[in-house]
């Protein structure tokens, strides 16, 4: 066989064991109404009781709809990514699947960027939610290119979360991985000023902030509406880049003792 004919049947096929990892991860997901219910409602049942109910409020960037649009699509995101990564990584480490995993031909990586892209599709599935809700509902009027940058910054910050997701799955044990997910998801919203916007907060909160992840997250996403506490953008992305390549180590540090477990 001809060497580059046979390089890129194999291509093809490695091609073709990443699209149908994917799909197959995204159906799974999409089956368990634990996973489902919880990570598409929640967003929009406080975007609803709060977004809607203070549209009209005054002294809030933009509006109470608009601005609670960009945080409460941030706190969307990141419950699909935490809760598809760091739940479902840690179960299926309990149940022996990644043992499994690992004696089939299938490319390890395969298995995470399958999971990345559920959530990725997970966290468009919500901010178009919120988005048609907005419009609707909210009165919330931008331009499309606004539209574009906002959905596309909420869904590209799914990624650092995707990995402190994966490194929650690794060190938190099938049973407690749940609760470890919602005590670091739950606060990390409220302090981060996800929840109600960060100026409304005590001055201490308001100084934590600037040190959390899920801050910089949502100050890039109010940006793109001209919104914002006017944190610089430089800091943000890179706060937001060295919080996910270490959360890739420790996921690492997991991923290598899990071997050494199996094999060792």
């Amino acid at each position: 066989m001809n060497p580059i004919s046979a390089t890129s049947e194999k291509s093809r096929s490695l091609l073709r064991i990443y699209a149908l990892e994917a799909k197959y991860e995204f159906l799974k997901q999409l089956r368990l109404p634990a996973y489902v219910v919880p990570t598409l409602a929640f967003p929009l049942f406080f975007y609803v009781l709060f977004g809607l109910a203070l549209g009209k409020s005054r002294g809030m960037p933009a509006g109470a709809a608009t601005y609670l649009l960009a945080t409460y699509g941030a706190m969307g995101v990141m419950a699909a990514t935490l809760f598809g990564f760091g739940i479902q990584v840690a179960l299926e480490r309990g149940q022996g699947w990644m043992l499994f995993k690992r004696a089939t031909p299938m490319p390890t990586l395969a298995y995470f960027l399958a999971k990345t892209v559920m959530s990725l599709i997970f966290g468009a599935i919500i901010v178009a939610a919120l988005f048609t809700l907005g419009f609707a509902a909210g009165g919330v009027r931008l331009s499309l290119g606004t539209w574009l940058a906002l959905g596309g910054t909420l869904i590209a910050g799914a990624l650092p979360f995707c990995a402190f997701g994966l490194a929650i799955g690794y060190f938190a044990g099938p049973n407690s991985a749940p609760a470890v997910v919602n005590v670091i998801y739950l606060p990390l919203s409220f302090f981060s000023g996800l929840w109600m916007p960060v100026r409304y907060l005590p001055g201490w909160v308001q100084s934590t902030a600037r040190f959390l992840p899920p801050y910089h997250y949502s100050q890039l996403a109010l940006r793109t509406m001209g919104g914002g506490t006017g944190e610089p953008v430089w800091r943000s992305l890179a706060v937001l880049a060295v919080f996910g390549l270490l959360a890739l180590a420790v996921a690492r540090i997991g991923f290598r003792r899990d071997e050494g477990r199996t094999y060792g």
